[in-house]
């Protein structure tokens, strides 16, 4: 298959992205408009000396970051959540089952609390949702480097 020549950037053409501009009109509007990329008007704005004004878009991405970090946030606190009780279930009541025998019977019985295996597994998945919740919001610092914790404790000791 061919490859088109594009349509040529002529005088007209500048005249509409320089008329356009003065409307106040974005480079993707005008882009729009005008059936061209926004490479190309950008390249004809710079060649005629126009210039956008990026303030919406700047106060657009310091909106989406501020957005994102406070869903960040709120994850890291639902991480945090799942540890505290997963590390609960430790300590609590369970019920313990499995099949076996010829037969393949099932069995179950409650205990105090969970096996040493399951423990395990517990705590392995609540230091992995810990870890996760520490990357996402990491803990504040201060000039010395300590966490707001290590400082708190540094203090209470008399240090």
């Amino acid at each position: 298959m061919a490859r088109q020549s594009p349509r040529p950037v002529t005088e007209e053409t500048d005249e509409e992205v320089r008329q356009l501009h003065a409307e106040g009109l974005s480079r993707n509007e005008i882009a729009r408009r005008l059936q061209r990329s926004g490479r190309t008007i950008s390249v004809i704005a710079a060649r005629l000396g126009l210039s956008f004004d990026r303030t919406a878009t700047e106060e657009a991405t310091r909106a989406r970051q501020a957005d994102l970090a406070e869903r960040r946030a709120i994850l890291a606190e639902a991480l945090q959540d799942d540890a505290e009780r997963l590390t609960e279930q430790m300590w609590e009541p369970a019920k313990i089952w499995n099949f076996g025998g010829k037969d393949n019977d099932y069995n179950e019985r409650d205990v105090p609390e969970p096996p040493a295996d399951a423990k395990r597994a517990l705590m392995s998945t609540a230091a992995q949702a810990i870890d996760r919740s520490l990357k996402l919001v990491p803990p504040e610092t201060d000039q010395q480097g300590l966490a707001a914790v290590d400082t708190w404790l540094r203090g209470m000791m008399g240090d």
